[in-house]
């Protein structure tokens, strides 16, 4: 037994050296980048949270099994990998056991010859076996040569992928032939429970006793020597999520990686755009080397699934931007040039030319790392987030890239210039005259039913509970503005105490920050802070999930913190209170639209879903892609300013699928949603792909109409 021991150490330390030295090399270039010490702060000041998050999303497998199928399959091998460690344990105790007695009848203290581990180690090996077959059948049924961009494999590695799955098999087989032999040897720890050994220990027993002491030691070796194979490849594979998704789960954002844009940082610190000091060519990342070592930490623990290329609306609508690819490519380009980044002054002089080309090769650009139409292609609804299984903050590469070729490049789509400037000058997206915000408060007042609005002139007056936001596009798109009316006149039935700034509210900033003009962001959020404080507002009710979500997630960051709730979230509050009682039946099937800035974003799912479950006569009828799984309308990321040029437009693709449900109405909670498809159906009506009654509607409007039995608007 000696000389299988000395084997199986040499085996382990030369494995265990290269395994440490890729490690090494990892650290070194995931920390040539910008420090993020809002990471390790936020860890280290909730902890109780982390290890829920530990429990649940990688012990829990939660997002995993979203996809049932893939999900139990992986499950099983992720707990295989933890439960056979204790077989690993046994097996190098057998090793060292084994050269010091001579008998490798080693044993765990305390439990290890209990039938239940024997038991529960079989069971792992055998279930995390049905999950490699049910990996080969997935991966053979989605193979990107059958269904090309249709797959979610499409673009990654797929060799790699097929290599770990023969080494986990192989770790499975070894296992079962030198327990098998141990069994027959009588040094196997457990009486009874292992069934799959023992079923391998009745095929080899025929074998006799010297037969199976061989079989013993070599198949020992073999496993051992399978692990460290498979260690060493882990390390430089794909497959080192296995090490890093922990860790990348522990530094993610909470609750999750979406809902507020991350504020820029330099150095760790966040940018103040008025230090005089402030290095204006160091906003944004224009390098690879400008990523922080938690966007390093994104790189190495994508597993490349495909699950975020499959949700995408970009891709699914044939745009190139795949945010799996996003994320490899920037991977292999930081591997290619680690070379140059990690040496000295002295070494780069002697670098393979392959190497120094790629120091003008820029991250973004049409010869870039990443083409501008992929950059320039999102929507940032976050889908890529919530699918994506390990953390990864996609968005959050985009905004930084995007920023950079903002602010220091001024490298942006045209359209989106003009947006811009309206933003600066103007103080709306539209360019249009800040009185414009107080027509519809006008329209109202002129109604043979009159309802007076409340407008602050500089206090919010003391019996006032709610500052309504109404936004750009709620007080100056038309279509919009019949949403605002309609939550306006609820609020007025329920008896809800509100006002509104009218010419004084300006622009949240979500546009420009969503494009990446971050500096323009700041300043407006700034004026609308200074706007809400001087006039003491505390509570905000807003119908644009875009200004919710900024007024409520993000002007905290800018010391803005106010009491937000979405109107769908208050009106359905005030109907279950029986302030707002919808009495008249209609009978139409709708369907209903989920924002992405609501829904996935600020996870507000159910209740424009309550409200509509409260009208009589509606018959719900949900979209194959809904709730967490919605599909974009094709306006987020500031794409509202912005041609689509490329591929299939997403409202369309989306507009098809709400089709399919045959709708009478379309009912959403955004007015970007409600002009994105509203233009995508006046389209179909016009080729005669939909019926000519077809409307989209915001959930208010039905509620309004059920209440009064006439839209909004029609006295």
């Amino acid at each position: 037994m000696l000389w299988v021991a000395i084997i199986g150490l040499i085996m382990t330390a030369v494995a265990v050296t290269l395994a440490a030295r890729r490690v090494l090399f990892l650290y070194g270039l995931a920390t040539i980048g910008p420090a993020a010490p809002e990471r390790i702060e936020y860890a280290r000041k909730n902890v109780g949270e982390e290890i829920k998050a530990q429990l649940v999303e990688v012990l829990g497998q939660r997002k995993l099994l979203k996809w049932t199928a893939s999900g139990v399959a992986h499950a099983f091998v992720m707990w295989a990998f933890l439960i056979l460690a204790t077989v690993y344990l046994e097996a190098y105790g057998s090793l060292i056991q084994g050269a010091i007695t001579g008998t490798p009848d080693f044993h765990i203290p305390l439990i290890g010859t209990w039938a239940v581990l024997g038991f529960l180690q079989d069971f792992i090996a055998v279930a995390a076996f049905l999950g490699l077959i049910a990996f080969a059948v997935i991966r053979i049924k989605n193979s990107p040569k059958r269904l090309g961009r249709k797959s979610r494999f499409s673009g990654s590695h797929l060799g790699g992928a097929w290599l770990v799955l023969f080494m986990i098999f192989n770790v499975i087989w070894t296992m079962l032939l030198f327990r098998g032999a141990a069994i027959n040897t009588g040094n196997l720890p457990y009486a009874s429970g292992a069934f799959a050994s023992e079923g391998v220990a009745a095929l080899l027993k025929p074998l006799g006793a010297s037969a199976n002491e061989v079989i013993e030691h070599v198949g020992l070796l073999l496993h051992i020597g399978v692990m460290l194979v498979f260690l060493v490849i882990v390390v430089n594979s794909k497959h080192l999520h296995i090490f890093t998704a922990p860790l990348n789960v522990m530094f993610s954002r909470r609750p999750d990686g979406m809902g507020a844009a991350q504020p820029m940082r330099i150095d760790g610190k966040i940018v103040d755009f008025e230090d005089e000091d402030l290095d204006g060519d160091r906003l944004g990342r224009g390098k690879i080397e400008d990523t922080t070592w938690k966007g390093f930490l994104d790189f190495y623990t994508c597993t490349e699934c495909g699950r975020c290329q499959d949700q995408c609306p970009a891709w699914n609508t044939d745009k190139p931007l795949s945010p799996k690819m996003l994320i490899l490519e920037q991977r292999d380009h930081a591997f290619k040039i680690a070379p140059y980044l990690m040496a000295t002054e002295e070494q780069r002089a002697d670098l393979h030319e392959d190497v120094l080309s790629l120091l003008n090769k820029p991250l973004v650009g049409e010869d870039g790392v990443i083409h501008p139409d992929v950059l320039w292609s999102c929507t940032n609804c976050g889908a890529c987030v919530e699918q994506c299984p390990v953390d990864i903050e996609h968005i959050d590469h985009i905004l930084d890239m995007r920023r950079y070729q903002v602010m220091v490049e001024s490298n942006f789509p045209s359209e989106a210039g003009v947006m811009v400037k309206n933003l600066e000058n103007k103080g709306n997206p539209w360019g249009m005259s800040e009185m414009k915000r107080a027509d519809w408060i006008e329209e109202l007042a002129n109604r043979d039913d009159p309802i007076e609005i409340q407008l602050i002139d500089e206090k919010m007056p003391e019996d006032t509970e709610y500052l309504f936001w109404v936004g750009c596009a709620g007080a100056l798109e038309d279509r919009a503005k019949k949403t605002t009316k309609a939550v306006a006149e609820l609020l007025h039935i329920a008896g809800v105490k509100f006002a509104v700034l009218g010419p004084m509210e300006a622009c949240t900033g979500d546009p420009a920050r969503r494009l990446g003009m971050e500096f323009l962001f700041d300043m407006l959020a700034k004026q609308n802070i200074e706007t809400l404080n001087e006039a003491g507002v505390k509570k905000i009710v807003a119908t644009c999930p875009h200004c919710f979500n900024t007024l409520a997630n993000e002007y905290p960051q800018l010391g803005g913190t106010f009491e937000v709730v979405h109107h769908t979230q208050l009106l359905a509050k005030l109907v279950d209170e029986g302030k707002l009682v919808p009495v008249i039946p209609i009978e139409e099937k709708i369907t209903y639209h989920d924002p992405c800035f609501l829904g996935r974003h600020n996870k507000v799912y159910s209740q424009p879903r309550d409200i509509m479950a409260k009208v009589p006569g509606v018959q719900t009828q949900e979209m194959h892609r809904h709730k967490d799984r919605g599909f974009c309308c094709g306006a987020g990321g500031a794409r509202m300013w912005m041609e689509e040029r490329l591929g299939k437009r997403i409202n369309t693709e989306r507009v098809d699928e709400a089709l399919t449900t045959d709708p009478d109405t379309i009912s959403t909670a955004c007015p970007f949603c409600l002009v994105m498809l509203g233009d995508s159906i006046n389209e179909k009506k016009s080729s005669g792909e939909a019926k000519e009654t077809l409307e989209v509607v915001d959930v208010s409007q039905l509620l309004i109409k059920s209440i009064k039995g006439q839209p909004v608007g029609a006295s």
